[in-house]
């Protein structure tokens, strides 16, 4: 199965024809003849819609320092042209989500009436259909974008190729999105979607397909993802600026009391602390950074003096900064955004601890993540902690930078056919750097399973389906690295110890919602 087919998968759902290119491969160029690319605005108009992605309005005042009161339009008044493109992005997504819901709604029921999965009729209608890129193709796209692709032909062939091929599989996927249109009965009863903020609303009904509803609420549960990530977004940028102000304001309040200017304070407090930057330190930063610096030592060595000295620079000014905080009296009241909680499905899935249990915890996990190896032991010894009280689920989300990581997860399904998947995935994650097909069948034999049963399933791909079942998932609640920790659906974003338990633990305290994600 194709590595990238959850994405293709993704993009048929969004009827989107081009996808981005590489990094290091730029979009075509425009032919002769083509009307010139608009320039930039300056500034983006005010965004007068509602994105409906404020769960809560912050205070009008989100700081004091010594009394002088910091409010969230002195904040906002700085960064509003950022904040409003982020909620431009969702005003955006919401117009295009009901198309998705449809695509998706379609893609179901034309897999069911012929049989097939959603990732076997992508392979059927989109991936089998697409032709593969020739060198010729690679050649003639790298000699019409060289003038903005770095490095020779041979160096990015293989860019190149991926991105044409990704690139006829979207638009092969687009096609096939509208044949499924045209041959369905397809009703979309609004002009707009807009937010849903009521129970009444949610319940809206703003297309069928099939005779099938899509109400309010599906849209904005589908959402809730990037919802989420920009009210983080925006949580930040505030945050940000408002530690800005607080120091600046500290810095002023310092100088004016002192008698003298900020800039002679800062010379004064923070100058003489700021150590010199050696060539010994820039050759200790290069060694210890050698596989992310591009070229020799020398080249780059001021480059690295003068980031190290700005590194230096700004510790020393914050550390002056964290004395006068702590001399002062500084709040400030600006609430973090509320993580949302998800539905997510454990039927069929692996799982251990308290079947009934009053806490559920769904990691999405890649075999060859080094972070997974780190936080499985954690997961199991917390398991055993809370005895009957929490029940530990595991769904796959192999990386697409991980090479083994896609077969090591089918394996990993083949061991639990066989009643073995808890000690064959330890069995992974003690030898990450060996986990070839080879490899995971020698771990087969070493546990005692049935190795042609065992090889059999992993050489068929009968467990793909239930892999891709899981990226698809993952992705649909925003997935997008590997542990994904959730606690009775919310995401848990420290995942030492201690963050994981301190989770279980708001799970489980009274007038928590106990109940398992189902």
């Amino acid at each position: 199965m194709n590595s990238i087919l959850c994405l293709i998968i993704l993009s048929f759902l969004c009827s989107v024809a081009l996808g981005q290119a590489p990094k290091s491969t730029p979009k075509p160029a425009q032919g002769a003849g083509s009307k010139p690319a608009a320039q930039p605005q300056a500034q983006k108009p005010e965004v007068k819609e509602d994105c409906g992605c404020e769960s809560k309005a912050p205070p009008d005042v989100v700081a004091t320092i010594n009394g002088v009161r910091l409010t969230i339009k002195d904040i906002d008044d700085l960064l509003k042209p950022k904040i409003e493109e982020l909620r431009q992005q969702v005003i955006e997504a919401r117009k295009k989500e009901l198309d998705l819901q449809i695509n998706s709604k379609l893609l179901e029921a034309e897999g069911a009436r012929r049989g097939l999965s959603a990732s076997k009729l992508i392979d059927a209608e989109v991936i089998d259909k697409t032709v593969e890129p020739t060198e010729a193709d690679a050649q003639a796209f790298y000699d019409q974008n060289k003038a903005r692709i770095p490095g020779d032909f041979a160096s990015v062939k293989k860019d190149i190729v991926d991105y044409l091929r990704n690139q006829r599989q979207r638009e092969q996927a687009a096609r096939f999105a509208e044949r499924l249109r045209a041959s369905s009965d397809v009703k979309v009863l609004v002009k707009d979607v807009t937010p849903a903020t009521t129970a009444a609303e949610r319940a809206r009904v703003l297309a069928t397909v099939n005779g099938k509803p899509i109400t309010s609420g599906d849209v904005e549960d589908s959402l809730k993802p990037l919802i989420y990530d920009v009210q983080e977004q925006i949580y930040n940028l505030r945050k940000t600026q408002i530690d800005l102000k607080v120091n600046d304001t500290l810095l002023e309040q310092e100088a004016a009391k002192k008698k003298v200017t900020t800039r002679a304070l800062l010379d004064a407090e923070v100058a003489p602390k700021i150590k010199a930057v050696t060539d010994e330190d820039a050759k200790k930063f290069y060694d210890e950074n050698m596989s992310r610096i591009n070229g020799e030592y020398e080249p780059v060595r001021e480059q690295i003096k003068e980031y190290l000295k700005q590194q230096e620079e700004r510790k020393v000014l914050g550390d002056y900064a964290t004395a006068l905080r702590k001399a002062s009296a500084v709040t400030v009241s600006l609430p973090e955004p509320e993580a949302p909680s998800y539905k997510i499905d454990t039927e069929g899935q692996p799982w251990k601890g308290a079947e009934k249990a009053e806490v559920t915890i769904i990691e999405f996990t890649d075999f060859q993540c080094p972070m997974c190896a780190k936080t499985h032991p954690i997961l199991d010894e917390l398991v055993k902690e809370y005895n009957g009280k929490v029940r530990l689920v595991v769904r796959d989300y192999p990386l697409p930078q991980h090479e083994n990581a896609l077969k090591a997860a089918e394996a990993a399904e083949a061991a639990r056919e066989q009643g073995k998947y808890w000690e064959f995935v330890s069995l992974m994650f003690e030898n990450q750097k060996e986990l070839g097909v080879d490899k995971l069948k020698e771990y087969a034999a070493r546990l005692g399973l049935d190795r042609k049963k065992f090889d059999e399933g992993l050489d068929s791909g009968k467990f793909a389906t239930q892999v891709q079942k899981d990226l698809q998932e993952g992705l649909k609640i925003g997935v997008n690295s590997t542990p994904s920790v959730y606690v009775n659906g919310v995401m848990i974003k420290d995942r030492t110890r201690e963050g994981l338990k301190a989770g279980i633990e708001a799970a489980i305290k009274p007038g928590a919602d106990g109940k398992a994600s189902k």
